[in-house]
């Protein structure tokens, strides 16, 4: 991108996001991967029995609880994102890169406890071995994306984000129910 603006003057945005979860809060859109690899979707497959545990890769990593930190974004906020920076373009904006996070980390334990929160259902939960290459913290500055863009998430809390997703899954799975 930064090539083709200094050959042809294409102005551009890119927006880096961190973990992008949740789902629209009326639950009529929500992420469905197959295989699943995001870590809410499957601790709520736990909850419904699709699979046998969910499993934290890890527990002795230098954070509060001794699992992966992590930085996760409501996709609302995300959608609101790509509008602003629409608009920054089109009002003269410079190519430019944002991170787009809420600038705090939840840890796969808190991801963990938030469902069963948010659900009031258990469910396994299994210690395995760390991953290769994993952080202990992932979490992003977002200021730019804010001063810029005029940014700001409106769904930073994690049960927030955890009931949404936990609606389109009710909606779209009978299990879940």
């Amino acid at each position: 991108m930064k090539d083709y603006h200094k050959a042809y003057g294409l102005e551009y945005v890119v927006l880096r996001y961190f973990n992008a979860a949740g789902a629209d809060p009326d639950g009529e859109i929500g992420e469905s991967h197959d295989p699943e690899t995001h870590l809410i979707p499957l601790v709520l497959d736990a909850t419904a029995g699709k699979r046998p545990d969910i499993k934290i890769f890890g527990n002795d990593y230098p954070t509060r609880d001794g699992t992966c930190i992590r930085d996760y974004i409501h996709v609302t906020d995300l959608a609101q994102a790509h509008l602003l920076a629409l608009r920054y373009l089109e009002n003269g904006g410079k190519g430019d890169c944002f991170n787009l996070g809420n600038e705090k980390g939840t840890s796969v334990l808190e991801i963990v406890e938030a469902v069963k929160h948010v659900t009031d259902r258990d469910f396994p939960v299994t210690l395995a071995p760390r991953r290769t290459g994993d952080p202990g913290i992932l979490v992003g500055s977002s200021e730019k994306a804010r001063t810029a863009l005029g940014w700001e998430p409106q769904f930073t809390d994690i049960e927030t984000i955890v009931r949404h997703a936990w609606k389109w899954h009710q909606k779209r799975n009978r299990e879940f129910v």
